[in-house]
C-alpha cells in the first residue's frame, strides 16, 4: 500500500511541476480552433516525455529508500556494515567515481541496486537477505556489478533513452488522433471524440513498442555491468553470485527500480521482449565465454 501511494503521489508531482513548466514557457495549446500545433506539440512532448523521465532520475535515491526501507549507513558499527561501506569505498575508487552512499534494507528476497543521477552522487544498496546468503566473495561481485553501472553513466542513458521514445510517443499518438478525426471521421470543427480514442489508442500501442526498445538496451547493459563486476571482483566470482542469483528465489523489484537491480523478474516468449535483466543462465554463459 505504502509502494502505490508514493508511486501515485510522486507521479502527480512529477505531473503538477511539467505543467507549470509549460505555463512559465508560455506554451500554447497544440489543440487550436485551426487544428494542430506541431511546434507547441512537440514542446509538450519534450516537456513531459524527457522531464518526467529526468525527474523521475533526480529524485531516484529519495524514491528508492522509501519504496524498500532502506537506511543508509552513516557510521558503521558491526562487522557487516563496516566490510559493506569498506568494500563500496575501494570499488568506487577503481572505478573511479566518487563515494556513493551506502544502504542495507530489509527484505529476505536476494537483490541490490543502485540508482542517481549522479555518478559521483549515488546509491548502493543491498538487501539483509542478499548479506545472510551471499558469501563475502559473492556479495563483493554484486556490489562490483552496480558499482560498474554508477561508473557507466546507465541511470541517465536509460533516462535519456526513456525520454526520447516517451516524447515520439506523445507527439506522434496525438498526430495519428488529429488525423484519423480530421481525415476518416471528417470533423471540421474543434477536435471529435474520434482524436480521444484513437490518441489513447495509438499511446498504448506505440508505448508498447517503446518499451520493447528500452527493455533491449538495460538487458545489454547488464551484461557490461556483469563485465565490470567482473573486473573489479574478479570474474570466477561475479560468476558464482550469478549462479547463486540463480539457485534463489529473486523477486523484482518496484517497478521503477526494477531495471537497476542485480536481477529481475524471468519470461519467455513474448515476455521475453519485456524484461529488464536476461536469464541468469544467458549472463553466466557470456561471462564463461569471457563476453
Amino acid at each position: 500500500m505504502k509502494r502505490i501511494f508514493l508511486f501515485l503521489a510522486t507521479n502527480l508531482a512529477i505531473v503538477l511541476v511539467l505543467s507549470i513548466t509549460l505555463r512559465v514557457l508560455g506554451v500554447e495549446p497544440y489543440l487550436t480552433a485551426q487544428g494542430l500545433n506541431l511546434g507547441s506539440l512537440l514542446v509538450f512532448a519534450a516537456v513531459f516525455g524527457m522531464g518526467g523521465s529526468f525527474i523521475s532520475l533526480a529524485i531516484s535515491k529519495w524514491t528508492a529508500k522509501r519504496s524498500v526501507g532502506a537506511v543508509v549507513i552513516e557510521n558503521p558499527r558491526t562487522p557487516a556494515e563496516i566490510w559493506l561501506v569498506g568494500t563500496v569505498r575501494r570499488q568506487a575508487q577503481q572505478a573511479g567515481i566518487g563515494m556513493p552512499e551506502v544502504a542495507i534494507y530489509d527484505s529476505l528476497e536476494v537483490n541490490a541496486f543502485a540508482t542517481g543521477m549522479n555518478k559521483n552522487n549515488a546509491l548502493v544498496a543491498v538487501s539483509t537477505g542478499l548479506l545472510q546468503s551471499m558469501t563475502k566473495e559473492e556479495a563483493e561481485a554484486v556490489l562490483g556489478h552496480e558499482i560498474s553501472h554508477v561508473a557507466n553513466g546507465d541511470m541517465v542513458t536509460l533516462a535519456l533513452i526513456q525520454g526520447v521514445v516517451n516524447t515520439f510517443v506523445m507527439f506522434l499518438s496525438r498526430v495519428i488522433g488529429h488525423t484519423v478525426d480530421k481525415v476518416v471521421f471528417k470533423t471540421e470543427r474543434g477536435t471529435g471524440p474520434a482524436f480521444f480514442v484513437t490518441m489513447i489508442i495509438a499511446e498504448l500501442v506505440l508505448g508498447i513498442l517503446a518499451s520493447i526498445i528500452v527493455m533491449w538496451f538495460s538487458r545489454q547493459r547488464e551484461f557490461r555491468a556483469d563485465r565490470g563486476g567482473a573486473t573489479l571482483a574478479g570474474r570466477p566470482h561475479m560468476i558464482a553470485a550469478l549462479e547463486r542469483l540463480n539457485q534463489v528465489h529473486t523477486a523484482p523489484l518496484p517497478e521503477k527500480m526494477a531495471a537497476f537491480g542485480i536481477a529481475g523478474s524471468v519470461g519467455s516468449g513474448l515476455k521475453r521482449l519485456f524484461m529488464t535483466h536476461p536469464p541468469l543462465e544467458e549472463r553466466i554463459a557470456a561471462l564463461r565465454a569471457g563476453a
